[in-house]
């Protein structure tokens, strides 16, 4: 069986279901498990994505206006790879290849020979729901059961223990720096089991923008950002704009010293099984009295 994945979370799933070794191919943001690096890339950026925040969003919504999808694919690398299985998504088509942009690279030559899997999470639920979905179109669905019902299993625990304490700070969580986008998705969910209070984005519901005059009104305990597809030095790099403003220094969140960064690019963002590591670093953050910082350093620290 030979697997190519359009999408680094979903790398992430078909390793943790075993077919890690079936991986023939990726995009080229899978980086996760550190072996699936040595793999073929089969997609590329359209845009640059070593500019600042603010010019990557100018350049998304330039190349989105002409209708045009932000990541292009190797169709010579993808055909030559001759997958049995193509894995891709159709929840965001600014974070990964999209399901129409493969349908339209392989069209002329599927021809039946090969499946696309296409992932939709865009609550919680969802990711399971996809882990499961994997598993069935590669032959084993008991075994996406086994693997999704563990990862429910440990974040239940967690918020288990997030429940049995009082505090519940009100938390903003920020997706993207310039301009400010909170995060949506499955991530009011994840602060709500983290034991804090989400105050910007809907769970199930696209990421929304933001101000910082609604941020400054809001006055949250804790800001938490998680920029999607920046690690914690990118993030750090990114912050001057925000920090340099009267507004952020008003907040109360920043006085008190409990602004955090983390890796929204290998956390946070991914929905699959590190979604887990996810909850523990906000339970970190949320409640560092009930919660040790195992993750600090790697994936969080403070402002």
């Amino acid at each position: 069986m030979r697997i190519v994945s359009l999408l680094p979370s979903a790398s992430e799933i078909v390793c943790a279901l075993g077919y890690g070794d079936q991986l023939v191919g990726r995009s080229h943001e899978c980086d996760h498990p550190p072996s699936v690096t040595d793999l073929p890339i089969c997609s590329r950026p359209r845009i640059r994505v070593d500019t600042s925040s603010s010019e990557i969003d100018r350049s998304v919504k330039a190349i989105v206006s002409k209708g045009l999808s932000v990541y292009e694919i190797d169709e010579d690398t993808l055909r030559a790879l001759a997958p049995d299985f193509i894995v891709t998504q159709t929840q965001c088509e600014v974070c990964a290849v999209s399901e129409r942009d493969v349908e339209q690279a392989v069209k002329d030559w599927l021809h039946g020979q090969g499946e696309i899997i296409s992932l939709n999470p865009n609550r919680l639920e969802d990711v399971w729901t996809d882990i499961i979905r994997v598993a069935t179109a590669l032959g084993n669905r008991g075994n996406g059961e086994v693997v999704a019902a563990a990862l429910r299993q440990r974040m239940s625990e967690i918020h288990g223990r997030t429940a049995q304490l009082e505090r519940r700070p009100r938390v903003a969580l920020i997706e993207w720096i310039e301009p400010l986008m909170a995060a949506g998705n499955w991530m009011p969910t994840l602060v709500e089991m983290a034991g804090g209070q989400n105050l910007f984005g809907k769970a199930g519901e696209h990421s929304p923008w933001m101000t910082l005059e609604e941020l400054e009104r809001s006055d949250p305990d804790v800001v938490v950002v998680a920029a999607c597809g920046f690690g914690l030095e990118r993030t750090r790099s990114e912050m001057p704009p925000l920090t340099e403003r009267p507004e952020w220094r008003a907040l109360a969140a920043v006085s008190k010293g409990q602004v955090f960064l983390t890796d929204g690019h290998h956390f946070f963002n991914r929905p699959g099984p590190r979604l887990v590591e996810s909850l523990e670093i906000l339970a970190e953050l949320l409640h560092p009295e009930s919660f040790a910082p195992r993750h600090r350093g790697p994936a969080w620290m403070p402002l």
